[in-house]
């Protein structure tokens, strides 16, 4: 049996598509999607035509749900992951496979924490899922399910190439964490815009504010030794650069970045929109205290996190290009004690 532990838009949109293929899977969540779930099953669409359909899904809203389960996918929100594993740790067999498909670098380690007798594996999911209501499921974008390799994961292989999730297992996924992390840096960047992604993505002053993010992030990585890997085919390092471009040439040189759906959001604007808290402290946050940690600060990932966090509270989610790239300008400029906006030499500018 798979349970998907924290089955929300991720977890519903993988269980979904692996109970549609044949697994036994047991959902586990909130009553609201228990009920949702009840009264609709669950339809999984992709950007790509596909449409599945799972009538009655088993949708259970304690931990007791996971009792039995030979693999578990942990896909709550990062903030709950050591919840989740005290939830789990009465319910596990020894040896049984937990993998985190959650966003931020650190959960693998929370799970690993609470439960020793698990085979416990950071794992990511690395495209865009859109909850539209009355038990549906969107993927809005590509990717793949990817996770750190190990003999345990062969058992269940057969079930996500059959859901049309072919596990990308690898032997190291740090850098793969790192390198989705980059590209999570956008997600107060959408949220903020009120934009889809695509449109958003499509602007080069919102893009300029996330090259600035990642080429911040970029610098804390080679402080922490960490060393992401290739984005869309393109070694990470170049991404400021690839945001600084202009917008035809962006769209030409960026066609595989931007095959999405046209309404594709964030899920940092999905959870504003919801009234939820978000993740943002797991994903620009995750910079500001990896940078901290090494005696550095990351002043315009910190600053993108603070008007997220206000508007959580109700501030502003119409922020322009021009207004956000102000923003992200004098929190750079700011924290190195320049009043202008020029870049230092010797630096590339994503200006």
């Amino acid at each position: 049996m798979i349970c998907v532990y924290g089955a929300g838009s991720i977890g519903c949109y993988v269980g979904g598509r692996l109970a549609a293929a044949g697994a036994d899977v047991v959902l586990v969540g909130r009553e609201r999607l228990a009920r949702e779930t009840a009264a609709h099953g669950l339809t999984l669409t992709d950007l790509r035509g596909a449409e599945l359909h799972v009538p009655e899904p088993d949708y259970a809203t304690v931990p007791e749900a996971a009792a039995g389960a030979d693999l578990v996918l942990v896909t709550v929100k990062s903030a709950a992951t050591a919840a989740a594993a005290q939830g789990l740790a009465p319910h596990l067999a020894p040896g049984a496979v937990v993998v985190s498909l959650q966003n931020g670098l650190r959960n693998a380690a929370v799970l690993r924490e609470h439960l020793p007798e698990a085979v416990v594996l950071p794992g990511m999911v690395a495209f865009n899922v859109v909850h539209l209501g009355e038990g549906r499921f969107h993927q809005g974008t590509v990717g793949e399910v990817a996770v750190q390799d190990h003999s345990a994961l062969d058992a269940h292989a057969t079930a996500f190439a059959n859901a049309g999730l072919p596990l990308a297992r690898h032997a190291d996924l740090t850098g793969v964490q790192a390198a989705k992390l980059l590209l999570n840096l956008n997600n107060p960047v959408n949220a903020l815009s009120g934009l889809p992604l695509k449109t958003q993505l499509s602007q080069r002053d919102y893009r300029r504010c996330l090259g600035i993010a990642v080429r911040e992030a970029l610098e804390v990585f080679r402080a922490a030794g960490i060393r992401p890997a290739k984005t869309a085919g393109l070694d990470s390092r170049l991404l400021p650069l690839l945001f600084g471009l202009p917008d035809a040439v962006f769209t030409r040189a960026a066609a595989k970045m931007l095959a999405m759906d046209p309404l594709a959001r964030s899920s940092t604007w999905d959870d504003l929109e919801a009234g939820r808290p978000t993740e943002v402290d797991y994903l620009n946050g995750e910079i500001a205290a990896l940078a901290a940690e090494r005696g550095r600060t990351a002043p315009v990932n910190e600053r993108l996190a603070a008007l997220v966090h206000a508007a959580e509270a109700g501030g502003r989610r119409d922020w322009s290009g021009p207004e956000l790239l102000g923003e992200v300008r004098r929190a750079r400029s700011a924290a190195a004690g320049r009043p202008g906006r020029t870049p230092n030499r010797g630096t590339l500018s994503v200006n």
